[in-house]
């Protein structure tokens, strides 16, 4: 029987996650499957896989063939890796041990790269939200400069009106009383 690594489709339509099954090269995608291996959820920023390597690590040298993102996938999580260095370690190119210490290499090496990853995405983040709050404020102090200008043109202009208001008073305040007299008839 030929058997496949391939993904299994979940969740729904626009946020797809799969699970990483072993199944029958004749059954469907979604049908029946051997064993669950592990899951991917591309949803997420990386993506996130949850792998049960040593499983996955069995399946691969027992020949089971993987899908090409079910490849990229085992790949990247370093199944592939190890089974390159078993074949070694089998030809007797280099002990167990050493195969061990270069895979752990290889994966401290692969972390490290992700964790800088990481680090550039969030400092990108933190300088993108500096640039928005920097835009804001000047946005801000352009808005209060423009209400202060008015409250000032307001100010000014209520305080002409007082004036002429004033000036009105005292202008009727120094005119005499004049009353006319009701004329007789």
């Amino acid at each position: 029987m030929a058997t496949k690594i391939r993904l299994q489709r979940h969740g729904r339509k626009g946020y797809a996650f799969y699970s990483i099954v072993i199944a029958d090269a004749r059954a469907p995608r979604d049908g029946k499957f051997i064993e669950k291996i592990g899951t991917y959820n591309p949803n997420t920023d990386p993506a996130t896989v949850d792998l049960k390597f040593d499983r996955a690590l069995y399946w691969v040298m027992t020949g089971a063939q993987p899908t090409d993102t079910a490849r990229n996938i085992l790949s990247r999580e370093g199944v592939y890796m190890k089974k390159h260095l078993l074949g070694g370690v089998a030809k007797g190119a280099f002990g167990e041990a050493e195969a061990e210490a270069k895979f752990e290499a290889w994966k401290n090496n692969k972390q490290s790269g992700l964790a800088a990853l990481k680090a550039k995405n969030d400092e990108a983040k933190r300088a993108e939200a500096k640039a928005r709050l920097e835009a804001e404020k000047k946005v801000n102090e352009e808005k209060a400069k423009a209400l202060a200008e008015k409250k000032a043109a307001e100010e000014a202009a209520k305080a002409a009106a007082e004036a002429e208001a004033a000036k009105e008073e005292a202008a009727e305040a120094e005119a005499p009383a004049t009353e006319e007299a009701p004329a007789a008839e």
